[in-house]
C-alpha cells in the first residue's frame, strides 16, 4: 500500500482547510465540527485544534453513521461508536462534517441522514483530506486537502 499523505502533508492540508473554513464562514463563532468515525473523528479533533489556534475555540464532536449505512448486509458488523454532540448542539449552527476520504458519497449520505435525526443545522459543509472521485451520489466536498 502506498502512502498518499505523510504527517506533514496532513498538517499542512488541515491548516489550509481551517483557513478556508474561517474565510467562508466569517470566523468560527457559529461553527460545529463533527468527525465521522473512525479516521474522520480524529481529523475533526485536529481541525478543531487548528481552528482554535487561529480564531478561538470551536465545538467538536463525532457522528456515528453505522445504523444509517446502506451496505450493512455487505460488510461484517462493527460495534456502534458513540455519537458525541457538543453542548452547543447543532440547531441553527454551521456544521462541518469531516472525513478522511470522499469516494462514492455513500458515507456522507449516511452522515446527512444521521445529522437530520439530531437537529437542523443552518448549513452543512464537508471537509475531506482526499477526494477520489467516482461518485455514486451527487455529493461534493466544500474543502479538500
Amino acid at each position: 500500500m502506498s502512502r498518499i499523505l505523510d504527517s506533514g502533508d496532513i498538517g499542512r492540508a488541515l491548516k489550509r482547510i481551517a483557513h478556508e473554513i474561517i474565510e467562508h464562514n466569517h470566523g468560527t463563532s457559529n461553527l460545529t465540527i463533527l468527525g465521522i468515525p473512525t479516521r474522520g473523528a480524529f481529523l475533526g479533533q485536529r481541525l478543531a485544534s487548528i481552528l482554535a489556534e487561529i480564531d478561538g475555540p470551536t465545538p467538536v464532536g463525532a457522528l456515528d453513521i453505522t445504523l444509517h449505512r446502506d451496505d450493512l448486509r455487505l460488510r461484517p458488523p462493527r460495534p456502534l461508536l458513540p455519537t458525541l454532540i457538543p453542548p452547543e448542539g447543532i440547531e441553527g449552527r454551521d456544521v462541518v462534517l469531516v472525513d478522511d476520504v470522499l469516494f462514492s458519497g455513500r458515507t456522507i449520505r449516511a452522515a446527512l441522514d444521521a445529522l437530520g435525526e439530531i437537529g437542523r443545522p443552518a448549513s452543512v459543509q464537508l471537509a475531506v483530506l482526499v477526494d477520489r472521485g467516482h461518485r455514486e451520489l451527487p455529493i461534493r466536498a466544500d474543502y479538500v486537502g
